[in-house]
């Protein structure tokens, strides 16, 4: 099976390197994408035709997109025939509305708000997150020193993406699962279970943790996106 692993938002195709050998010891493919996403001019459309050129050649190719990716790999799916779209604890985009406007009216944020601010502007809609503040929403149950190098290679983030309307006209008709991550302070895991049942018409999936189960879970992930590709 082929899996492409498109990250979300200040992250990189570095924070699948811990699930990436687990798929191959369960005799999976993976490509895992860099969205430039501190490009204050590129949005979901340049995202798609990045991940559009890494499944290049890939005949039926599973999708996997955490968190802000989820307004990704749809668009992918529309221009192009894939296997399945795995949502790990993702935004769902509404065609024609904005994530932000989405977000207000909706309780898609986590409950836990962090206890630190490390936010910068950098100008342009485009954001620091300092490692502190990130510890507590992306990986407050990694070890130490995981969290540590985890912090150390996030990238500042435009939030073009999340202000713009969806490009998305409609949804693809493709077969869609989505993963709950229970311990989730990003996104929020009742909102996500929500989701999942009323726009894609499936229960989700749940695994224990945090935000982040490639670093903190990727054996039990890779056997989890592995039985969800079959």
């Amino acid at each position: 099976m082929d899996f492409v692993l498109v990250h979300g938002s200040y992250h990189g195709a570095w924070c699948w390197d811990l699930l990436r050998p687990e798929l191959e010891r369960l005799g999976h493919r993976s490509v895992a994408v860099d969205l430039p996403i501190s490009d204050p001019s590129a949005a979901a459309e340049a995202y798609t035709d990045v991940v559009l050129g890494a499944v290049d050649g890939l005949t039926d190719p599973v999708l996997v997109g955490h968190s802000m990716a989820g307004l990704v790999i749809p668009l992918v799916a529309a221009w192009r025939p894939v296997r399945r779209l795995v949502f790990l604890a993702a935004m769902l985009p509404i065609p024609g509305r904005s994530a932000n406007d989405q977000r207000a009216a909706e309780p898609v944020d986590g409950l836990v708000p962090p206890t630190t601010a490390e936010w910068t502007s950098l100008g342009d809609e485009v954001w620091a997150v300092g490692p502190t503040t990130a510890t507590e929403l992306f990986f407050h149950d990694a070890p130490a020193d995981v969290a540590a190098w985890a912090t150390a290679r996030l990238r500042p983030q435009s939030y073009r993406v999340m202000s713009e309307p969806s490009p998305l006209a409609t949804w693809p008709t493709v077969e869609s699962s989505y993963v709950v991550c229970r311990d989730d302070r990003a996104v929020n895991p009742a909102w996500g279970r929500a989701a999942a049942r009323d726009r894609l018409g499936a229960n989700a999936i749940e695994i224990d943790g945090a935000h982040s189960p490639f670093l903190t879970r990727p054996a039990e992930l890779a056997r989890l996106l592995g039985d969800v590709a079959r």
